[in-house]
Parts: structure tokens; sequence; C-alpha cells
């Protein structure tokens, strides 16, 4: 049976569940991040270590990691927080997958991200690509909050991308162009710390710099259908395949599993300017 939640998912490609995660679990993953950006989980590319006891300071310092539970078990842990896959089972099925988590941090000046479809990067063979943000403070449109394009899923296209030149807003890279649909539709997905937002692979979303004087820190993890095939190259740091076995499963039987699971990815920092774009990419 369709629930309510999953009706409305289907229909505009995204769901917001205030509440989700309690206070002190969020509070928890928060001084997980300070950790992680000191460095006391493993080597993170492009990371500092230090030992400076104040944890916004550390965590001011970087915008966004990507693969944190690769060294962090709270991180690993959250994929498969109970409330967070039960909605997900409502939304693309009862066995689910994961294969990305991001932190971002987001402090006060830091840039958002511009007009882009999930599935652009991570592709599946079912478009059941799905992301839990979860909002790790109370995110607003002043600090960047994450805005969609409701129903923009919904005929399965992936526009094309181009470079952008918003670099007052946005980090570098590139930005999806040339859809019919109205930016000014957008919906801003305001919610307190502990909500989470859910939405399709192929929902058009974006955020703005962060113009408050405090964090918005979210953490976002990207899961799909255990049902389906994975063809990720990681954006081409991976040789071609059929069927990515870097994932943990969450919920639910992984009908692969007799390919077992493979370690290829790893944590490293979000470029913020075009000449750390560049380093990172010559890392690779």
């Amino acid at each position: 049976m369709v629930t309510e939640r999953a009706a409305f998912f289907e229909d505009n490609g995204y769901l917001v569940v205030p509440g989700l995660v309690e206070s002190a679990d969020v509070a928890a993953l928060r001084h997980e991040a300070a950790d992680i950006c000191r460095g006391r989980r493993g080597p993170i590319d492009g990371l500092d270590a230090t030992d400076d006891p104040d944890d916004d300071a550390v965590m001011r310092r970087y915008l966004c990691i990507h693969f944190p539970h690769k060294i962090s078990a709270a991180m690993r842990a959250a994929l498969a927080a109970p409330p967070i896959v039960e909605v997900l089972a409502e939304l693309i099925g009862p066995n689910v997958k994961c294969m990305q988590s991001m932190l971002f941090i987001k402090h006060a000046g830091k840039p958002g991200q511009a007009w882009h479809q999930d599935e652009y990067f991570i592709p599946t063979r079912d478009r059941s690509l799905a992301a839990a943000w979860i909002a790790l403070d109370d995110a607003t449109r002043e600090n960047g909050t994450l805005w969609v394009l409701p129903g923009s899923h919904r005929n399965g296209v992936l526009w094309p991308m181009g470079p952008h030149d918003r670099d007052d807003e946005f980090d570098p890279g590139h930005e999806a162009r040339d859809f019919p649909f109205d930016e000014s539709q957008a919906v801003s997905c305001e919610v307190p710390a502990g909500g989470v937002v859910f939405f399709s692979g192929y929902l058009l979303h974006r955020s703005f710099r962060n113009r408050s004087t405090g964090f918005r820190r979210a953490l976002v993890n990207h899961y799909m259908s255990a049902e389906s095939l994975l063809p990720w190259d990681w954006d081409g740091r991976l040789s071609s395949t059929h069927d990515n076995r870097d994932i943990v499963l969450v919920r639910g039987e992984d009908p692969y599993a007799y390919k077992g699971t493979e370690d290829l990815t790893f944590p490293f920092l979000r470029a913020e300017t075009p000449e750390q774009r560049h380093a990172t990419q010559t890392v690779f």
C-alpha cells in the first residue's frame, strides 16, 4: 500500500520530515564532526590535523567532507538509523543500500551549490537514487538551506550541465541548465535541527551561500534500491563498472550479496575555489 508520504514524494520528488533524529543524537553528530575535522578519526585528503579544543573553530575551516562514514563509526551508524531507513523503505522499497555520505559544515560565508541533479553524478539503473539530508542545525533561508523544484524529477530527464558564473553564491563547478521549469516555483526546505529532507536523484535542487553568522551543518547520505545495479565510476576516478560494490546495506536483503563488497572510496575535502578544485582533481 502506498503511504501518504510515499505519494507526496512520488508526486513532488521530495519529503520533509521534522524531528526524525533526536536532539541528543544531533549534538553527538556535531561533536563527531569536530573530531573528524581534527583528524582524530583518520586521514582525510587535504585536511590539516589539529588539537584545537574549540569545536566551532575547528569546523569553520571546511565546507564539506566526503565519505565520513569510511572513518567514523558514528557516521556509519547514521547511515542505518532506523527512523531514516524506515522512511526510505516507504519511498524506494524494503531493500536499501547506501553508497555515499557527505558532511556539510558550511559556516558563515561558505558557498552553496548551483542547480543540479544527484543522478547526474551517481547513476542507477532504476531511478531509485534518493538522498537523506539530515539537518544538524536549524536550516533557514538565511544560512543557506536546501531549495528544490517540486516535480522536476517526474520525466526522468538529466538536464545538461555547464559552468556557472555565480562564484559569489556557489562552489566551483557546473550547474544544470536548459530545463523547462520555472525557478520562481522553487521551495525552500527550512527545517529544524533533527529534521530530514528526502529527495529524488532526479530532483533539481540547490543551496545559497550562508549569510548568517553561524553554521548550517548537514549530513547527507545517498541511497538506492538494493535490487538495482550501481554503474558508478566515482566521477571517473574508478574503472567503469556495471555494479559498484562499495556499498553498505542498511535495510532488508541484498540480492547481489554473493558478489561481496569492496572498499574503493575514501574521505576528502570538497573544493571551495577553482584553484582547490583543480588541485583536488589532480590528486585522483
